[in-house]
């Protein structure tokens, strides 16, 4: 849907995602450009056909995002440092071919399937939290010691 992909691509740019891009998609997802970031601008996007068109960077690793019982759980995964995330759509699951063509697949550990776009800013979030320069979390609540809340 026009919005999903435009608030999917919106957390992309926020995340500060390399490119983004579509498969196969349909001309109001390809030509909507729904997002108020205007990604576009900032950010390749490319539109391939079909799986066989994809260009991805050199040692780019393909990880698909799919609620399968067999994908390994999101918080147990590590992240490649080159990656592009493929989302698998909400009323069905990636191809077999496609799923195939994947270094990794990973699950949000979830009751049922959730909307693409939180899903997908979930997995962009896991991977900034893994892959960045944080303090891991103290054991009691609340941030790093000496960091207060002022309201």
């Amino acid at each position: 849907k026009p919005m999903n992909m435009g608030n999917l691509v919106r957390s992309a740019h926020a995340f500060g995602a390399g490119f983004v891009f579509t498969i196969g998609a349909h001309a109001r997802i390809r030509n909507a450009r729904s997002d108020t970031s205007k990604t576009h601008k900032s950010v390749p996007w490319y539109d391939w056909d079909s799986v066989d068109d994809m260009q991805l960077p050199k040692n780019c690793q393909i990880v698909g995002v799919e609620l399968l019982d067999e994908a390994v759980d999101l918080p147990s995964f590590t992240h490649p440092r080159c990656a592009a995330y493929v989302m698998g759509p909400e009323r069905g699951v990636l191809s077999e071919a496609f799923r195939a063509k994947c270094d990794h697949i990973i699950r949000i550990p979830t009751k049922f399937c959730i909307n693409v776009q939180i899903a997908g800013a979930i997995v962009m979030y896991d991977r900034l939290k893994t892959l960045g320069q944080f303090e891991d979390r103290p054991v009691m609540p609340g941030g790093p010691a000496g960091v207060q809340f002022t309201p």
